[in-house]
Formats: structure tokens, sequence, C-alpha cells
């Protein structure tokens, strides 16, 4: 599978979050075709304004358009976010 290089001005605003494709990542509302807590992987992460993800989840669902408002960073992509986020904090 051929993966696309993200753009140098597709960066997250206040409030977003920063996944790459391949982090895992669970839901935190229904949402069509995954329930809460469903937990899934990045397959794609676009948007320069709006930063949205297409997730392939456990349970077969593939579902585009999710972002910071649908969905919860897990395992080291959380640990990655909160890395940054303690850097962010200090400066």
């Amino acid at each position: 599978m051929e993966y696309w290089k993200p753009h140098s001005l597709a960066t997250p605003h206040d409030g977003q979050i920063d996944l790459r494709i391949g982090d895992r990542v669970r839901t935190t509302i229904d949402v069509h075709g995954a329930p809460t807590g469903c937990e899934g992987r990045v397959l794609l992460a676009n948007g320069f304004q709006w930063q949205r993800y297409r997730v392939l989840f456990d349970n077969g669902a593939e579902i585009g358009d999710l972002d910071h408002r649908n969905l919860e960073p897990i395992g080291r992509a959380a640990k990655r976010i909160a890395k940054v986020a303690r850097r962010a904090a200090r400066r």
C-alpha cells in the first residue's frame, strides 16, 4: 500500500489531536458502525483546517471524517501525544 506524505501545512490547531497513519484509537461516542469504546487503526490522516481521519475498526467497519470529537488515542499514540503536550507545557 502506498502512503502519501502529509503536507507541511497540515498541522492540528488547538483542541485537535495529531494522529498518524497506523495509530491506534478508540471511539468516544457511537458512530455509524462503531459503538462507543470500539478500537481501530488510522488508515488516513488529512486536512488543513480540519484534521480528520479514516479508521478501520476491529469490528470490520471502515469510517471516514472522524476527528477529535469522535476519537481518542490509545497505546503508543496516547503516550506520544502526552509527551508532546508535556514538552509544550514546559516552554
